[in-house]
Formats: C-alpha cells, sequence, structure tokens
C-alpha cells in the first residue's frame, strides 16, 4: 500500500500518552447502559416534585379563604377581628340593580344573578336621608332652590275647526204645494239683506186664500146698519181668520198690507228673506215644483263663527265659560283672532276621548271661511279643580250659551298663589315623582310628592311640600343611587317613602306625619290648635300628640310630661291656645318664664382611667355619699370619672 492510499486520519493522531484513557475514565466508559426502568423512575421523580410545590400551594390558600370566611382572620389585618366580625353582621347585601329586598349573606341575586354587594352606610344619613360634606357636594356639584308659592298660568293647545254659529241658521220652506216660477238668488253662497227677494213663487191655494180674504173685507164694508149684530160680528171674525191664514201661508205683513191697498189677489208671491246672511244651501231650481214643508233655502249669519275645539278631560278643570281664547287659522297664517268660550259639551266622545269646547269667534269681515282649521290657546291658571282652576275663576252666570254675551261679559277675579319648583328637581318612576329636601346643612332627605299641571321649566306641587323648604336640583341622581346602595327607599322603590302629604304652614313633613297618625275625625283639631300649650312646642315635633279632654273640648300635648302641668291649671293653658290662634304668637315672650324642675348635681364615683383594671366588681357600685371633691368639681360643670 502506498502513503497516498492509507487513511487520511493516520497523519492526525496524537502521541500514545495523550490518549491512553486513565484507570477511572476506563472504568466508567465499561460500566453498563441503565435499564428502561431506572430511566421511567428518574422521569417521575423529576415530575412529581413542582406537582407536589402547585399542591401544597393551593390547599395553604383554601385554608386561608375558610378561615376568613369563618372569622378566625380579618381581611384588614387591623387587629380588630371580633369587632370586625360583628360590624360584618350588621351589614346587609343589596342587588346593584334593587331586585330584591336587602340580604344578610353574601352571594348572588336569584333575580338576575349579579352578586350582591355589601349595602353603604348612607353617609352618616339615617333611612330616609343621606349627608353629604362640603367636599363631596362641589363634587358632585348638588344644587339647590327654595320652593316658592307664586300666581302661575299655563297655556292649552288645543286645535278645531270652524263652523257656523247655530244660533243664526235659517230655513226657509214651502208653506204649500206650488212652483218656482223664477229665482232671483240662484246660487250658494250670495249675500242677502233682510227683505230681500228670493224668489217667485206660485201657488193656488195661496191664490184662494187672497180671495177669501178680499170676499171678507167687502162682506165686512158693504153690510147696512140694520144688519143683525150676530152677521157683523161673523163676518168680522172670517175677516180675521182670512188674515191669519195668510200668514199661515207665508205672507208678511207688507204683501197683506199691498192687498188690501190694491184689493186684488196676487197669484205670484215673492219669498223674502227673513234675515241678512249668506245663502248656504239653494235645494231648487225655475219651474220646479214642491210639496208643503219642503225645504227652499238654508241661510247662515256669517258676523259670527264657531271655533269648535277638541280637549282632553284632564285640561277641562281648568277651563270654564267666558274665558278668552286666542286662534291661529290655517289661512291666514301670522294673524290672531280672539274670541270666548261660550259652551263646554257635557259628555266625552267615546271614540276621540275629547270633549268639545265652544268658541265665538267676531268675523265681521268675512275672513274666516267654515271648516278651515284652527290652533287655539287658552291661558288659565295653575292649580287643579278646587284650586285657581276651578269654574269659581270665572263669576256666576257663565255656563249660558247665548253667544251674544261674548265677548267681554265675565272679568276674571284675582289668581291664587301655587307651589312650584324646578322641573328638575322632580325624579319622576311611573306614577311616583321624589325630591329630595335639605332639612338640614348637607342632609337631604327623600320625600313623595303629587305633582300638577307643567309650564316651562316649572311645575306644580300639589302634596309634599311648603314654601321655604330647599330642594336639591342638581346632583340629585346621586343622592338617590346613594339611597339604593344604602338600602333606603329611592327612586326605583319610592313606596318605602312617607306618602305625600298637604303641607301646612308653620309645620314640616315629620311633624304632619305624626299628626296623621291620629285618627282622622281629630286631626283637624290638632293641626289648628299648632302647638302644646305647656312647652310651646309644636304638636308632632316630640311623636304623636297626646290627647286630653279638657271640658268636653280636646286639648293636645306635645308629650306625655306635660300632662300634670297641663292640668294644674287648664283655664290658663286653654286661653294661652286661643291667644295663639289669634295672634300667631304665644303668650310666653320669655322662655325663662317656663318653669322646669331643677337639675340636681351630677354624681359619680368612677374611677380614672388608669384605676379601671385594678378594680372588682363591688367597687364598681355607685357611693351614694359623694366625696367633697366631687362635690367641688361638680359645681364646676366637671364628672367625676
Amino acid at each position: 500500500m502506498s502513503m497516498q492510499d492509507q487513511p487520511i486520519k493516520e497523519h492526525f493522531e496524537l502521541p500514545e500518552s495523550e490518549v491512553t484513557p486513565s484507570p477511572e475514565e476506563a472504568s466508567a466508559t465499561q460500566q453498563p447502559v441503565p435499564a428502561p426502568v431506572n430511566r421511567l423512575w428518574w422521569m417521575v421523580r423529576s415530575v412529581s416534585q413542582p406537582l407536589l410545590f402547585f399542591a401544597a400551594g393551593s390547599a395553604l390558600l383554601v385554608m386561608l379563604g375558610v378561615a376568613q370566611k369563618s372569622g378566625w382572620i380579618s381581611a384588614g389585618g387591623s387587629g380588630h377581628g371580633p369587632a370586625t366580625a360583628a360590624a360584618a353582621a350588621d351589614v346587609d347585601y343589596i342587588c346593584p340593580m334593587m331586585c330584591t329586598p336587602p340580604q344578610k349573606e353574601p352571594g348572588r341575586c336569584p333575580v338576575c344573578a349579579m352578586e350582591l354587594v355589601p349595602a353603604s352606610t348612607g353617609g352618616g344619613g339615617d333611612e330616609r336621608s343621606v349627608v353629604v360634606d362640603p367636599a363631596s357636594r362641589r363634587v358632585a356639584n348638588i344644587q339647590t332652590v327654595s320652593v316658592r308659592s307664586i300666581p302661575m298660568m299655563r297655556t292649552i293647545k288645543a286645535i278645531g275647526e270652524l263652523q257656523y254659529d247655530e244660533g243664526t241658521l235659517k230655513t226657509i220652506s214651502a208653506y204649500s204645494d206650488g212652483r218656482f216660477d223664477q229665482l232671483y238668488v240662484d246660487f250658494t253662497g250670495a249675500e242677502v239683506k233682510e227683505g230681500e227677494k228670493l224668489a217667485s213663487f206660485y201657488s193656488p191655494e195661496l191664490y184662494s186664500a187672497q180671495v177669501e180674504y178680499l170676499q171678507a173685507g167687502k162682506s165686512l164694508r158693504i153690510q147696512s146698519v140694520k144688519s143683525l149684530a150676530s152677521v157683523a160680528k161673523a163676518n168680522q171674525r172670517l175677516l180675521v181668520n182670512s188674515r191669519q191664514r195668510l200668514i199661515e201661508l207665508g205672507m208678511s205683513e207688507s204683501q197683506i198690507a199691498k192687498i188690501d191697498r190694491t184689493q186684488v189677489a196676487q197669484s205670484r208671491m215673492d219669498i223674502i228673506a227673513p234675515m241678512s246672511g249668506t245663502v248656504i244651501e239653494k235645494k231648487v231650481v225655475e219651474g220646479e215644483y214642491v210639496k208643503e214643508g219642503q225645504p227652499v233655502f238654508r241661510l247662515a249669519d256669517l258676523t259670527k263663527v264657531w271655533l269648535v275645539l277638541e280637549l282632553f278631560p284632564e285640561d277641562l278643570s281648568c277651563v270654564c265659560c267666558g274665558q278668552e281664547v286666542e286662534a291661529t287659522i290655517k289661512s291666514h297664517p301670522g294673524r290672531t283672532f280672539t274670541g270666548h268660550i261660550a259652551f263646554i259639551d257635557p259628555d266625552v266622545d267615546s271614540k276621540s276621548r275629547t270633549v268639545g269646547v265652544r268658541v265665538v269667534i267676531d268675523n265681521p269681515d268675512g275672513m274666516l271661511r267654515i271648516g278651515d282649521y284652527a290652533k287655539a290657546l287658552i291661558t288659565v291658571p295653575m292649580g287643579g279643580a278646587d284650586g285657581p282652576g276651578s269654574r269659581n275663576f270665572i263669576a256666576e252666570g257663565a255656563h249660558a250659551a247665548d253667544s251674544q254675551l261674548f265677548p267681554g261679559l265675565l272679568p276674571p277675579a284675582e289668581i291664587p298663589l301655587v307651589t312650584v319648583i324646578p322641573r328638575n328637581a322632580v325624579l319622576m318612576a311611573a306614577n311616583h315623582s321624589v325630591v329630595y329636601v335639605e332639612t338640614e346643612p348637607g342632609r337631604f332627605e327623600i320625600r313623595r310628592i303629587e305633582t300638577g299641571a307643567v309650564s316651562g321649566d316649572q311645575i306644580v306641587v300639589v302634596k309634599g311640600l311648603s314654601e321655604g323648604e330647599v330642594v336639591a336640583t342638581g346632583g340629585n341622581f346621586l343622592l338617590d343611587s346613594q339611597m339604593q346602595l344604602a338600602g333606603n327607599p329611592s327612586l326605583i322603590d319610592p313606596t318605602r317613602a312617607t306618602a305625600p302629604m298637604k303641607m301646612i304652614l308653620g309645620f314640616d313633613a315629620e311633624m304632619i306625619a305624626a299628626i296623621h297618625q291620629l285618627p282622622a275625625d281629630i286631626q283637624t283639631v290638632a293641626l289648628e290648635q299648632v302647638i302644646c300649650p305647656v312647652t310651646d312646642a309644636k304638636l308632632g315635633s316630640m311623636g304623636v300628640p297626646i290627647k286630653v279632654m279638657i271640658h268636653g273640648k280636646p286639648i293636645f300635648m306635645c308629650c306625655e310630661g306635660c300632662r300634670e302641668s297641663l292640668l294644674e291649671d287648664p283655664e290658663t293653658n286653654i286661653q294661652k291656645i286661643r291667644d295663639y290662634q289669634e295672634n300667631g304668637e304665644s303668650t310666653n315672650a320669655d322662655e325663662s318664664d317656663i318653669p322646669l324642675p331643677p337639675i340636681g348635681k351630677i354624681e359619680s364615683s368612677f374611677p380614672r382611667i388608669g384605676e379601671m383594671r385594678s378594680l372588682t366588681p363591688e367597687i364598681l357600685e355607685l357611693d351614694a355619699t359623694p366625696t367633697k371633691s366631687a362635690e367641688s368639681e361638680s359645681e364646676s360643670g366637671r364628672i367625676q370619672r
């Protein structure tokens, strides 16, 4: 073998001393390869260690959760474990959507499945109010206004249609059978004057009646002096009856006078217009035969027209006859016509559920056309059926339907005052309305009210508020949400709040609520008495007033503690009530004149705070004989501890 045929690796072989393995390496290389069982055990051991660590951590977390839920440890770590557990027991859990009443245990709402949250304490308020500090008030932009009593008017909008004045319509009918030979007014809409000729009418019956009348007159004139009185009287009666028959057949006095003057019967009679007006219907043509009683012409006086409006029944309590109405006609945009209400329908239309109101409008120029539509505005005082919008707002006698009474017959009376607040102060849900009244600085109390009519941005309050009270207008939704979180009455469930009451000057809502717990037949007596004759406190300010019968008359006290003083001198106390009702103030000019029981010394033998631990239950008993030092400190207004 040549050098070229030798393997290339022979040129790179190291010396024998460098490649000879050591005895340890030789023995290691000679060890056998691990069996498959040993390899599997190695893999299990390497995976089980992380799993055991993860299981231990999970078990620790579970144990911590169980201990915290059981109350063994607290979440805050403040060191008040028992106190925190007791406070947590008093916390109510509510649904954020207020689906269910507050619950004592956490969990999920059974209605909406939302997680129950702890109810807030309401920021220091009670079950009917929420207290807001000045900083939070500025952040929430809570604004307030005072309740006012002012005269206010509101505008009722209505639509209607122009119609004929039914009191001026006239129908001309045929008084007998005959034929119309000629029509002087031969089109509808013609203007006619009273006494103007309308048509020429031929009637054989009318001609015969004229001949009979002339013959009766002739017989009466040619009778001699020697004629019997009975014959003369019969001729006289015949003449009168013949004349009356001509009148019944439609002849006027002037036409009969013409026959007397000419002594000639007319075969044709002119039909005369009985009034000035417009021909609104023409039912015959020339040469047409008609029967007795058949309508021929229909006239209407358009100097006055009716505007028939459709009003909803709830608006009728503020509307009455004689009130002024402003109307704009569709065919005359920009021009306002004034009229007065002449009649209100006594029933409600079963289909439209509206009531017809008739307004009389002058139309001297004939600009108003029958059938045209109009929009009307009726300005009425704000109030209910017993308030400023009642029918007493207009003087008696306003219900006459005669259109000649208007306009301007009945002067309006003085507009009474109504209680109003801004519209944005009221929170409404279905048939309930609530406001938040600031009874004290920063304390907002929920109040149910009964509202009336709305005018612009003002709304009438019928019950629930009195003049001078302060209500929230801005931020009231935030106040309501705080009440919801506290589980208190709110807009979602306002029925839990006190029902709206008629507020009375001098009484707040709590006083009136207390008085309303009395029997209904004596509530008025308590409201008229106003004060307790012993303490001069307002009745209801200390709870439900106490009734005492004196000389058969009920007298109310603010509390049971006033009974003895009231019965000692009943006459003086009754006179005090009379003076207050007459003068509006109590006879006690100075509260210092009211006899009050003396305040005894405040005595106590409680030890100082540092000595409390060393005392036994026997030492904690009060000592009936105070020490000298205790007496001196009691006189200086301090309490010995």
